[in-house]
């Protein structure tokens, strides 16, 4: 094999050194809250507004709260401060120490002005250690109880508030979004561009790694999907692989959804607009937050009815808890849209269109390369042989990119579709959903049935699934997308793997509600998926099998992971807070090690004078039944020798075997291995250049190589060479024009 030329190998190493460049952003030393949670029932102070920032620098702690306060007594907190669910330290505090307006004494009515409270002293600033500032989604929360000192209440707990705090440092980063992409990305390219080349061995080991790699990427992403309470490290770090789920905010899109939802009847949510206002609680523990207050609040209501804007009723159609104080909790799918700064009733839209834009851009892609070779070739900048079979059928690559971004946009697709059956967002969003999922799980249904079908075939004619499934170049480039990954005798297996795709759906989007039944029911998934994948083997060798293994593996932890955050087993939050730590390490180790294995494993196949020597050929013979031109002879006589000892017909297997016609018994009437009709017919081109002895002799040669891939071709070409070259003129000059494409 030729070398790759010096400007592509550079080009291809800066490209996949791009995620060298994602160093983490230093910011600012402060600890903060976005929201005040009732944390007891009768609660006498709420708050629908509650932003609080600390900044040692500067010395003070800013507030701004708008809240409804019923209570009317002196007061002291009790605060209590803990961390991963421990609590190390507490402390009591007098309001009127610090002339707390509103707060000394407490009297009912609204508070909604904003506050400072400066020459914080250094005994409190010391109290809070230096870790606290730089260890990234830390979880930690501050509880105050607010008892009465007098009154009739007095020595009574009368308010319970909880606030979560953050530090500003998160692992929910774009470089890791960019990085993790562009990787995926440039492999999938790199495997378009060996196959091109020539190196379809080589193409098929890169795109299998790559593709259980976004596998990987998507499962991760659904994990941040569930209906159960995660730690804030657990959310962020699946926030980072939600674009493997199509949930990408570009601003000018979101307009757009934002006005297509309303001019067909949807009411708009408006959780991001109005944050400036309200409070968003990102739901975190297993305990009922909203529950507390409802009873407190239907009592200031009728004390102050016109305290709560009075845009908070309509804040959000479909929230999934609203308290009737005004602050909002999201939870499961809406808290991902929620952090992503998506408005949950555009995340449907978002999801669906993100994928069909990246097949529109894959389209205009190939359009341009398909130019640029030919521009290339006409300019003698490169050799008129250089991605030949590309430029005589791009548009059949084309289709096959298409449907492979297809599969890997199943798993968001479904989810999606089915959830918005839930939200019911507008009539004509509902009626896309019923489409694109009856479109992807129709046609990814048909295919494997197709394939199934061919499979068999081969095995009956054959003895051999291999046979048609990799020489047929209509099956293979049609249907490829689904088998190639796997073994020739594991084909069936893209099967379970959608079964197990859409299983993992339907709990997703229908249980957002049930986050026992979502855990219970993803840990017998993922058991079931690990099991299969580690007593079956089915992918093409050794190492993408304990590849995939390993991430199946991975998923299984995840899955107990979860359901130990449903707290079903009792135990202590520094428990749940430890296990959520554990799981960020677990992945982000695991991530960085399939990433490096992709990267190198890549980059080696560039940097070797013959990539398909790097990897062993597989044992099913698959390659022994691809036709390739390009691997056989520059003009295509011992292809078309070939075409004509198998007995296929005249337009290559994609005339009979893509279709129902195929899949009938053979019409010859003659057994698989005898000689086919075909081959009698090509038999009088001969008699014009040979004698009566010579056709005997080639005809015998080529009923008893006829289910060789390439007969023995020296022989023929000296008893035979005039047989050759007439058939090789029936044939089209590329495989991809015989029967490799699309048409009906």
């Amino acid at each position: 094999m030729a070398s790759f030329p010096a400007s592509i190998r550079a080009l291809l190493f800066h490209c996949f050194c791009l995620f060298a460049l994602v160093l983490p952003v230093t910011a600012e030393r402060k600890l903060e809250t976005d929201s005040l949670n009732a944390c007891q029932a009768n609660s006498g102070f709420t708050a629908s507004l509650f932003n609080l920032r600390y900044i040692p620098g500067d010395n003070s702690i800013h507030v701004n709260i708008s809240a409804v306060s019923t209570i009317e007594a002196n007061v002291k907190f009790d605060v209590a401060i803990s961390a991963y669910g421990y609590e190390f330290y507490s402390l009591i505090l007098d309001p009127c120490e610090f002339d707390l307006p509103g707060f000394c004494p407490m009297v009912s009515g609204n508070l909604d002005d904003p506050f400072t409270i400066n020459n914080i002293s250094p005994e409190t600033a010391s109290l809070v250690p230096g870790i606290a500032y730089t260890f990234p989604d830390i979880d930690a929360k501050v509880r105050v109880y607010i008892n009465a000192t007098s009154g009739p209440m007095s020595g009574q707990s009368v308010a319970c508030l909880e606030a979560t705090v953050s530090n500003g440092q998160t692992v929910d980063l774009i470089g890791v979004k960019w990085a993790s992409a562009i990787v995926a990305g440039l492999a999938l390219a790199s495997s378009a561009l060996l196959s091109g080349l020539g190196h379809s061995n080589a193409a098929s080991h890169v795109a299998a790694t790559a593709l259980a790699l976004t596998s990987y990427f998507q499962s991760q992403a659904i994990v941040g999907l569930v209906g159960i309470p995660l730690p804030p490290v657990v959310q962020s770090w699946t926030q980072d692989f939600q674009w493997s789920l199509g949930i990408v905010n570009v601003g000018f899109l979101q307009n757009i959804f934002t006005w297509y939802q309303r001019s067909t009847g949807g009411t708009a949510a408006r959780i991001i607009d109005t944050l400036a206002t309200v409070s968003v609680q990102v739901q975190k523990r297993s305990e009922p937050i909203a529950a507390p207050a409802m009873s407190l609040f239907n009592r200031a209501e009728a004390i102050m009815p016109r305290s709560l804007p009075s845009h908070v009723s309509s804040l959000a159609k479909r929230g999934n808890v609203k308290t009737d104080y005004g602050s909002y909790i999201v939870y499961g799918i809406q808290r991902v849209a929620f952090r992503a700064g998506i408005e949950t009733t555009n995340l449907f839209l978002t999801g669906i269109v993100s994928f069909y834009v990246v097949m529109v851009f894959a389209a205009i892609i190939v359009a341009l390369f398909k130019g640029a070779c030919e521009l290339a070739a006409r300019a003698r900048w490169m050799k008129g042989d250089t991605f030949l079979e590309f430029r005589n059928g791009w548009l059949t690559v084309l289709k096959g990119i298409l449907f492979r971004i297809t599969l890997i946009g199943y798993a968001p697709v479904t989810i999606l579709c089915l959830w918005e059956f839930t939200q019911r967002d507008s009539a004509a969003e509902v009626v896309l959903a019923v489409f694109f999922l009856i479109y992807v799980n129709f046609g990814l249904g048909w295919a494997s049935y197709k394939l199934i079908r061919i499979a068999h075939r081969s095995v009956s004619l054959h003895r051999n699934p291999a046979y048609i499934l990799f020489s047929d170049p209509q099956t293979l480039n049609k249907w490829g997308f689904l088998y190639i990954q796997f073994r020739a005798s594991a084909y069936y297996f893209i099967v379970p793997v959608l079964g197990y795709t859409i299983l993992k759906a339907f709990f997703i989007a229908l249980a957002q509600n049930a986050g026992n039944v979502q855990a219970v029911a993803l840990l017998l998934i993922e058991a079931a998926a690990l099991i299969a994948a580690a007593v079956l083997r089915p992918w093409m060798d050794k190492k993408i099998n304990s590849f995939n293994i390993a991430i199946c593996a991975v998923n299984f932890i995840n899955a107990i992971f979860l359901l130990i955050f449903t707290k079903v087993f009792d135990q202590p939050d520094i428990v749940t807070g430890v296990i959520g730590v554990v799981l960020w390490i677990l992945n982000a180790a695991t991530t960085l090690i399939l990433l490096l294995v992709l990267i190198i494993s890549t980059a080696i196949v560039f940097f070797t004078d013959n990539p398909d020597g790097r990897y062993k050929f597989m044992g099913d013979d698959r390659t022994s039944f691809m036709k390739s031109q390009s691997q056989l002879s520059p003009n295509g006589e011992l292809d078309a020798l070939a075409v004509t000892a198998r007995g296929d017909k005249m337009g290559g297997y994609g005339s009979g075997y893509d279709d129902n016609e195929s899949l009938k018994p053979p019409s010859f009437g003659q057994a698989p291995h005898s000689r086919p009709q075909s081959m009698s017919r090509a038999m009088p081109s001969v008699g014009t250049a040979s004698s009566s002895s010579t056709v005997q002799n080639d005809r015998a040669r080529l009923s008893a190589e006829q289910h060789n891939f390439l007969p023995n071709n020296s022989e023929m070409r000296q008893t035979g060479s005039s047989s050759i070259h007439s058939v090789s003129r029936t044939q089209n000059a590329s495989p991809w024009q015989r029967g490799a494409g699309y048409e009906p």
